[in-house]
């Protein structure tokens, strides 16, 4: 049976070790093994092995070539594996274990407009944006093409997915709002809010989608700005009733709604009509059309931040 060739794995921890204290595979070279209580030392080998002399080349001759040492794969160094003194990496910060260090999420803020060139360019600046909207007004789909289509990095954080994160014990807002489906939503909400920060903070835009309901201020919208920050853009997707009924019934699974559960939600999104929240109808726009609405909403939204 062959073993796999390396350096042998640290002991495991003693008592009275010091579990600070680095382990080095040479540190009991030449000392004996501490033996177990009660255990007495063998007698002392009478010959002990002496281990056979090093050839040695003739004077003028060449060293014999030795084996040529092969990367291992998954450490640095290795092919897709760049050490962390390479050029790419070259200039960033690091911990003491060579790790690059990321910078912490803080509260997203407001692009803030060039005097010399006005509002940033929509297209090239890390942004946070909510896309809001009814379940079949499109959201998702948006959401991922705008993420796609950009020019610089963009992430995409759909509350629903990571609601289903959980997997025992999901509570189903369809089978009835109680306290563990809100409590659920509430963590899936922080979570999206903790990872657009990390996100912006590392210069990747993000776009979160979410049904928030104008009735429900605490729960919604305020909960999101709390936990991105202030420079969060919400836009409204609302399509009319009709094409909201045709693209649930497209949908399968638990994403897909009843008749009289569409209505009623629609009926709420209403709301944010006169809220000042910038509101999109996308009835009669296709995914990418409405993707270059949203640049445009946003680039408005920038220069005339919403009072929300």
């Amino acid at each position: 049976m062959q073993h796999a060739v390396g350096a042998p794995l640290p002991p495991p921890h003693r008592p009275g070790q010091d579990p600070a204290t680095p382990w080095s595979p040479t540190a009991n070279q030449g000392h004996p093994a501490p033996l177990p209580p009660g255990a007495h030392p063998g007698p002392a080998p009478a010959n002990p092995p002496v281990a056979p002399p090093t050839p040695t080349a003739p004077p003028g001759s060449a060293p014999p070539p030795g084996p040529v040492p092969q990367p291992t794969p998954g450490f640095a160094g290795a092919p897709g594996h760049p050490h962390p003194s390479s050029p790419q990496h070259a200039g960033m910060p690091r911990d003491t274990t060579g790790h690059i260090q990321l910078p912490p999420g803080g509260p997203v803020t407001m692009p803030s407009p060039s005097p010399a060139v006005g509002a940033p360019d929509v297209t090239t600046t890390t942004l946070a944006v909510l896309l809001i909207g009814p379940a079949g007004a499109g959201k998702t789909s948006v959401a991922k093409y705008w993420a796609d289509h950009r020019r610089v990095p963009t992430a995409h954080i759909s509350l629903d997915d990571v609601r289903e994160w959980v997997r025992s014990g999901f509570a189903d807002p369809q089978s009835g709002w109680n306290d563990n489906s809100e409590a659920q939503y509430r963590l899936a909400r922080r979570t999206c809010g903790f990872a657009a920060r990390n996100f912006l903070a590392n210069g990747i835009s993000c776009i979160l989608d979410d049904a928030v309901f104008p009735d429900r201020p605490v729960v919604g919208l305020g909960g999101w700005k709390r936990h991105v920050g202030p420079g969060l853009l919400p836009v409204v997707l609302l399509p009319g009733l009709e094409i909201v009924l045709e693209r649930n019934a497209e949908r399968t699974g638990n994403r897909r709604l009843t008749d009289e559960e569409v209505a009623r939600i629609h009926g709420r999104m209403a709301g944010w009509y006169g809220s000042g929240l910038p509101i999109i109808d996308n009835s009669q726009l296709d995914v990418p059309a409405t993707a270059r609405v949203l640049d445009e909403v946003l680039a408005r939204s920038i220069a005339s931040p919403p009072k929300w």
